[in-house]
């Protein structure tokens, strides 16, 4: 049966302007239908793709299907023996059928595991959620199978997690010459995914060409449709494949076909950063800075100096400030080289120039430290703190003293950008940790106000990639010293076989006085993984050390975690067993020991963050990064790098090239540039190109009116940079 199609999108809003630009071209529509309306989608598979596509705002759609490329192929073609096999790559493998290990009763939802062998090693066959019967139906005990999919170590033994195909001989001779290997979740195989993908592509309809001609022949691009057709089919790769290009493994960088998808994405993001900073540009700014004598009063205060780079930043963005144009500015500094500080003068200097100042934190940890710190240092200002969780009365008398301009500064969550908050006159908005809020938050906080400038900073360093990436429609100050005083941190990687060792030094460095923070990956036991607990930890610990150790995750509501942090920063505690909930912002300067378990299993930029949370006082300090080994290659050279350096920007750029941007930044959420397609650990040399391309299109044609700039509307609705097109919109 054929379902009616969508209603249509190309028409204007009803109240846009005479001239605005179109809605959703309704070309689109095939594309944002819900993937469950695919042909064989029934009940059953329908959740699972949601859990694997969909997200809490919206269903997976016809798009994400077609988006989530296959990270690999499997030839048919057997590849050597299990001791042979590389890890990390799609294999095929003979084997035998050596011990089955279900889970067993009551053990929650574990995996049941199967180990096969042949004559040259072991490796052990995972499956969540399956049933029993079908595991030992499709590996019967001391049969022969062949089994495909992607061999990892896992606590040094060889693994593989739900196999893409699992054959006998007969089936071997009939699977095709190639196939391949989607990330895949619990329940939903790789082929299913494979077969879903195909539907997609079969409701790709025709879309007009969005890349300049000359650069398409440059680079041997074939179309959007032909690309996404040679990764899905791999069979039916597309003839502009370089002659010699294997199809068989992930496809690479160099790809014709994957280099142009990951263009058109990058190009996408820069386009939609170029007409925002277009648009901040135009619009006209206010002087927004005074006579400089109550921020000179407060650094007068200070109980230090600034640094060079403190001070080099804080000349650029009273500069920014004093102009006549916006200011959009990122403060981008390494852990402890206080932009705090910063950003207080340049709040300061708003305040003087007769206007408020926000600073709008993630969490309300963080917000109520930063709080307290500008309170303690500063008494001139009048400061007041916004969160969730203020009671009513409260949260009134804030919101009036805030509109009648009774308060110089409102620090808080995202409570400041909700409706109801009106400041009297804001000037100046700062927001921290800016990849954890949606561009959408940001520009919130900024519409509170006439001309108000944005300084939005952020302690995890960032290499020029993604500086271009996430930040490109901003200018950048960059602290780049360290205050004086800080003292270097020792660090250490330690077996967890001496993990008592450890346990029992804590002993001697509390009774010097100290303090300790001990970090494990997760709350409590998952099915994907047998670390450590927390709350087993804090058990563990509390055997040895009674009342002095606490703990604080992301579980306890509020205000336990906020009692959990207060008692670890009083000393009434003296370990504090977390889940990374400390890794940005939190300041105890008693903190000396900083224990990270499994570190093999963290990304470098966030071991680099934990790390940043203790050498903050005038004792020596130690990092000790708990492993369990053998360590794979990755995991052992992000380690190295740990112990080699605490140059937060060496250290980002070895991530990005060892994990890529999402580990760098710590995130994937919503409103966060995560990419689909481009990986910018290789395809950096395109970003630039976009941006480029993305400058001169905004230059010639900035409101996308010519043939190709409404072609590259058509680009922006793909990959939702729907919030530039609004701007074009509102002109």
């Amino acid at each position: 049966m054929t379902e009616p199609p969508p209603a249509p999108r190309d028409a204007a809003a009803p109240n846009a302007p005479p001239h605005a630009p179109p809605l959703r071209p309704s070309l689109l529509d095939p594309l944002f239908a819900e993937a469950r309306r695919l042909p064989g989608v029934g009940p059953k598979l329908a959740p699972l793709i949601e859990r694997l596509l969909g997200t809490p705002e919206r269903p997976a759609r016809v798009l994400d299907l077609l988006f989530h490329l296959p990270q690999g192929g499997v030839s048919r073609a057997l590849q050597g023996s299990i001791a042979e096999a590389p890890v990390g790559e799609p294999v095929t493998l003979g084997v035998t059928v050596a011990a089955h290990r279900p889970p067993q009763p009551g053990a929650g939802r574990r995996p049941h595991r199967v180990l096969v062998e042949d004559e040259t090693g072991d490796v052990t066959l995972v499956f969540f959620g399956m049933p029993r019967a079908r595991v030992e139906k499709m590996l019967p005990l001391g049969a022969h199978r062949y089994v495909s999919g992607r061999i990892d170590l896992w606590d040094g033994q060889r693994q593989m997690v739900h196999p893409s195909r699992i054959t006998d001989a007969e089936g071997l001779a009939d699977l095709p010459a190639v196939e391949p290997v989607y990330g895949a979740t619990e329940g939903l195989t790789s082929r299913a995914i494979g077969k879903l993908a195909l539907a997609a592509l079969d409701r790709l309809p025709v879309l007009p060409e969005w890349q300049d001609a000359a650069w398409m022949r440059k680079n041997g691009f074939p179309s959007f449709a032909e690309a996404l057709k040679a990764e899905h089919r791999p069979e039916e790769a597309s003839p502009r494949r370089p002659a010699g290009d294997d199809p068989l493994s992930p496809p690479p960088p160099a790809s014709p076909a994957r280099r142009r998808l990951a263009y058109d994405e990058l190009l996408a993001s820069q386009l939609a950063l170029a007409l925002t900073r277009a648009r901040q540009r135009r619009k006209p700014g206010r002087r927004n800075a005074g006579d400089g004598a109550l921020s000179g009063r407060i650094e007068a205060a200070l109980p230090f100096a600034l640094t060079g780079a403190q001070a080099r930043s804080l000349k650029e963005i009273r500069a920014d400030m004093e102009g006549d144009r916006r200011m959009l500015r990122l403060l981008q500094g390494d852990v402890g080289s206080g932009k705090t500080a910063v950003a207080l003068l340049a709040m300061a200097s708003a305040v003087e120039a007769g206007r408020q100042a926000a600073l709008m934190a993630p969490t309300e940890i963080l917000a109520r430290q930063h709080f307290e710190r500008l309170s303690s240092i500063s008494e001139a200002l009048r400061l007041r703190l916004f969160t969730g969780r203020d009671r009513a009365a409260e949260r009134r008398a804030n919101l009036a003293d805030l509109a009648d301009g009774h308060i110089d500064v409102a620090v808080g969550t995202h409570a400041l950008f909700q409706e109801s908050v009106a400041f009297r006159d804001l000037g100046l908005a700062v927001v921290d940790e800016q990849h954890r809020f949606g561009v959408h938050q940001r520009l919130a906080l900024g519409a509170k106000g006439e001309a108000v400038d944005m300084l939005v900073m952020t302690a995890t360093p960032i290499p020029r990639t993604l500086a271009l990436t996430f930040f490109g429609d901003m200018d950048v100050s960059v602290l780049d010293e360290k205050p004086a005083g800080r003292r270097p941190i020792r660090t250490l990687a330690v077996p967890t076989e001496r993990i008592g060792e450890v346990v029992v030094g804590l002993g001697r460095a509390m009774e010097r006085g100290e303090r300790v923070y001990w970090i494990c990956p997760l709350v409590d036991e998952s099915e994907f993984t047998d670390l450590a607990a927390a709350a087993e930890r804090f058990e563990d610990l509390k055997a040895h050390y009674g009342d002095a150790v606490g703990l604080v995750h992301g579980r306890l509501a509020g205000p336990e975690k906020d009692a959990a942090m207060e008692s670890f920063a009083t000393g009434r505690t003296r370990i504090l067993v977390s889940t990374t909930v400390v890794e940005v912002g939190v300041d105890v300067p008693e903190a000396t020991i900083m224990v990270i378990e499994h570190a093999e299993r963290f990304g470098l930029a966030q071991l680099h963050q934990l790390r940043g949370r203790v050498g903050r006082g005038s004792r020596d300090s130690s990092c000790i990064l708990l492993y369990r080994g053998p360590l794979g290659a990755v995991a052992k050279a992000r380690i190295e790098m740990m112990r080699e350096t605490e140059d937060g920007f060496r250290i980002a750029e070895e991530d990005l090239r060892l994990r890529g941007e999402g580990e760098v930044l710590g995130t994937r959420q919503s409103g966060s540039a995560a990419f689909r397609l481009a990986r910018l650990e290789s395809d950096g040399d395109l970003l630039e190109a976009a941006r480029d391309d993305a400058r001169l299109v905004v230059e010639r044609d900035p409101g996308l009116r010519s043939e190709r700039g409404e072609a590259l509307r058509a680009l922006l609705y793909l990959f939702e940079r729907d919030a530039a097109i609004r701007l074009l919109r509102a002109g």
